[in-house]
């Protein structure tokens, strides 16, 4: 997008918010209506969900299969950020394009960029920027539990007279995801230590690593703006080889060209690699399906990664574990 675009997009935001928000009578309305958010990620729209309840309306800009990292804001999405009550986005530089964007509409509607709540001696640090963190705090269900608590505090800070709503329902959300830990703990365990290597696109999964004892190796950087060079991609060929790595990972945000790009360069040593199945990094999966929850894409993350590194796993991961399926 060139600068001129970008510009003209600035003013369609500065027509859009002096538009008048309704007349007489219409402050009662909109204070029974429901909160309307938008949200940048699916993964922030669905703790909106989660805390919200019957009390917000949520739409998410970026759907199943969008890279945050490269994302820029369509006409649609400026029209409805400047109608909505809340603009919820994730900060720690995930979408990058589009900073600009949100510290302008700052100055006239309620944005909130929830990550930048988190604690920093949580975060990892960014590997191509000093003074950034790592922003896939998704990856694990500890740091998105805070991240709960900072949806809920901006939801609150919106409708001071949901608080209770909103603490109940972040309340039994934060009781599913120590569910999740406690499945994952469970799960990753059984992975025999010497299969504790992840190789992915990008380095998205560095807390996943960090919490469930996993080495993580990304073709790109945090970023999946960041080159995915020759040297690296043969850095990690060599590493395949010599450790006897046999699975690695693709990604449904990311192009698979580098992953498969290892695999051809391991076979021409010899050494066979496989695909062990297709992670959730940056978005979630479809809408109205189970993968399109936090918890059904964790709980997915969880149930390929240890069943592809020689772990035995429920047939339908945690939701068969609850239900009684292969127990």
């Amino acid at each position: 997008m060139t600068r001129t675009v970008f510009l003209a997009g600035l003013m369609a935001v500065a027509a859009l918010i002096a538009l008048p928000m309704g007349g007489a009578g219409s402050t009662s309305a909109r204070a029974e209506a429901p909160l309307t958010l938008v949200a940048t990620t699916g993964m922030i729209a669905d703790a909106a969900r989660q805390v919200g309840g019957d009390a917000v309306k949520v739409r998410a800009l970026m759907g199943p299969g969008v890279d945050p990292h490269a994302y820029r804001q369509t006409r649609s999405d400026i029209v409805a950020m400047t109608r909505a009550d809340l603009v919820l986005w994730h900060g720690l530089y995930l979408e990058a394009q589009m900073e600009e964007f949100f510290h302008d509409l700052a100055r006239k509607r309620t944005v909130v960029a929830v990550a930048e709540g988190l604690s920093k001696d949580k975060l990892r640090g960014h590997d191509d920027y000093a003074d950034k963190f790592d922003p896939h705090v998704w990856m694990t269900p500890e740091l998105w539990k805070d991240m709960i608590e900072e949806v809920q505090k901006a939801l609150t800070d919106a409708r001071p007279d949901q608080a209770e709503v909103f603490a109940a329902n972040a309340a039994a959300h934060l009781a599913e995801l120590d569910q999740l830990i406690a499945y994952g703990n469970g799960i990753l365990a059984k992975v025999p230590a010497e299969n504790r290597v992840l190789v992915t696109a990008h380095d998205a999964f560095g807390y996943f690593g960090r919490d469930f004892g996993f080495e993580v190796l990304g073709i790109q950087g945090i970023s999946t703006q960041s080159e995915a060079g020759l040297n690296r991609i043969g850095e990690l060929v060599d590493l395949l080889v010599e450790r006897q790595i046999s699975a690695v990972f693709v990604e449904s945000s990311v192009s698979d060209r580098s992953i498969r790009a290892l695999i051809e360069g391991a076979a021409a040593q010899g050494h066979e690699v496989r695909i062990g199945g297709e992670l959730f990094s940056d978005a979630m999966g479809a809408d109205g399906t189970y993968e399109g929850t936090y918890v059904g894409m964790l709980d997915h993350n969880m149930t390929t990664i240890a069943a592809a590194l020689g772990a035995e796993v429920p047939p339908k991961g945690m939701s068969g574990r609850l239900s009684g399926v292969g127990l």
